[in-house]
């Protein structure tokens, strides 16, 4: 019964990337093209740099330091504070109940994560040594992009076990941790300490509220909207905002689950037999009394009350974020412009740091340590895996877009000049050309070591 349910929520999680990861290659095909165009090219550059406010009198929700954002500005800040909550989420929900829930789950992609954010880090220092500018990005190649890698292992169908769904899985999820911390701890700038405390302050409210049992959740969304002003002001990265609400959101039910669905049996026991009633009757519309629609309500708020507000809300942000956020985030932020870049580009510099460490220190750092720990005994190899399907998918490790870009963007921002704008270029030419790399090479190895017969 376990590994059905097991096998449904791996396979749904799959699903819901599938289409999401296209789109995701839509919207950078589409940046890339614009980007280039002649006719385009302009306007794409400029298109970022649009200020964005919402005012009351004189103060502005949008602003960064006493200045309006640009748009790019609201993307990378606002919207991606959304993408962090839904991260958020998913972290917290792993840790309570998921793959990285106890010791002997969590230990093998948690260890391969390690490795996989370890060797990519030295992989781009070796190659962008000596220049502190181009040293600033030593973090871009550390990400795995969870809907890019899942929806590359979904062309592969149930020839894929079970057990490397759920390696790759959780080894992207504690990878996303990874980059948060990553973000916190190295992507801050001075700390102002009077939006700090300010920010402080709405945690506490946030715990409070968690503490006393607190269901209602606009109450954690429009108090995370005052966290995400506070610390984008405070000089911590505003992002970082959305994983502390996220820990902050209930993960139980007030009085359990046994409670509510009682509840909702007792009212429903109220209305009488309609099994046996006319069929003329049953085709009318029904014209309820006020106390028909107070136990309905009743009905509806015991069903709402049903799922925690933890997994509620992961589940409403899972449409906005993989269908429009994402999306508009690729498409801000893939658009190479290759006017200003040779072929020799991705043969130096940034480029060929991003683009090494994404293809061999990502495969690498998650294939050596998963191979020494499970060596060691302190873990076991994925259920139905060999070494050599295990290989494959830690190759599709090498998958990395959404962190990649962001972690690229906070490494070389605009206010650093136009080499720091250059080196964002060949960035961003790294990431894609080590992100379609790593696909290509791990669907070979995957067609060449899974089973040509379908798993049941």
């Amino acid at each position: 019964m376990t590994d059905n349910i097991q096998t449904t929520s791996i396979g749904g999680l799959i699903r819901r990337y599938v289409s999401a990861s296209a789109l995701l290659i839509g919207a950078t095909v589409l940046a890339l093209i614009i980007a280039n165009l002649p006719a385009t090219r302009e306007f794409y550059a400029q298109l970022w740099e649009l200020p964005i406010s919402l005012s009351i009198g004189s103060f502005n929700v949008f602003s960064h330091g006493g200045h309006p954002m640009s748009l790019m500005d609201f993307i990378n800040d606002f919207l991606m504070f959304y993408f962090f909550l839904s991260v958020g989420l998913e972290i917290k929900r792993e840790i309570l109940c998921g793959e990285l829930s106890s010791r002997q789950k969590a230990m093998l992609p948690i260890i391969g994560a390690c490795g996989g954010m370890l060797l990519p880090v030295i992989v781009f220092f070796c190659v962008c040594l000596g220049h502190p500018l181009m040293e600033r990005g030593c973090a871009i190649p550390m990400a795995t992009d969870i809907a890019f890698s899942l929806g590359v292992l979904s062309l592969f169908s149930k020839r894929v076990p079970l057990g490397l769904k759920v390696f790759l899985a959780a080894l992207a999820v504690a990878d996303d941790l990874g980059g948060i911390i990553v973000i916190a701890l190295f992507y801050s700038k001075g700390l102002a300490w009077p939006y700090l405390l300010g920010a402080a302050a709405v945690v506490a409210a946030l715990l409070i509220g968690n503490y006393r049992q607190v269901r209602i959740k606009a109450f954690y969304i429009n108090l995370g909207l005052v966290l995400w002003f506070m610390v984008l002001n405070s000089g911590i990265h505003a992002t970082i905002a959305g994983v502390i609400l996220a820990f902050c959101i209930p993960a139980n039910l007030g009085k359990g689950t046994r409670y509510y669905l009682n509840r909702i049996r007792r009212i429903t026991d109220m209305y009488p037999n309609i099994e046996n009633a006319d069929i003329n009757d049953q085709m009318r519309a029904m014209v309820l009394d006020k106390s028909d629609i107070q136990m309905l309500r009743h009905i509806e708020k015991a069903s709402d009350y049903l799922i925690s507000p933890l997994q509620d809300i992961e589940d409403q942000l899972a449409m906005p974020i993989n269908y429009v956020v994402i999306p508009i985030f690729a498409f801000a932020n893939a658009g190479v412009d290759f006017s200003d870049l040779s072929f020799m580009s991705l043969f130096n510099g940034v480029a060929l740091g991003v683009f090494l460490g994404l293809l061999i220190g990502k495969f690498t750092g998650v294939f050596s340590f998963s191979w020494l720990s499970i060596k060691l005994g302190w873990c076991q190899m994925p259920e139905g895996a060999n070494w050599r399907s295990f290989a494959s998918v830690c190759m599709l490790c090498g998958i990395g877009f959404t962190v990649s870009m962001f972690i690229a963007a906070l490494s070389y921002p605009a206010h650093l000049g136009h080499e720091a704008a250059e080196m964002l270029n060949e960035a961003k030419l790294g990431i894609l050309c080590g992100t379609i790399a790593s696909a290509l090479t791990g669907c070979l190895m995957l067609n060449h070591t899974l089973p040509k017969t379908v798993q049941n």
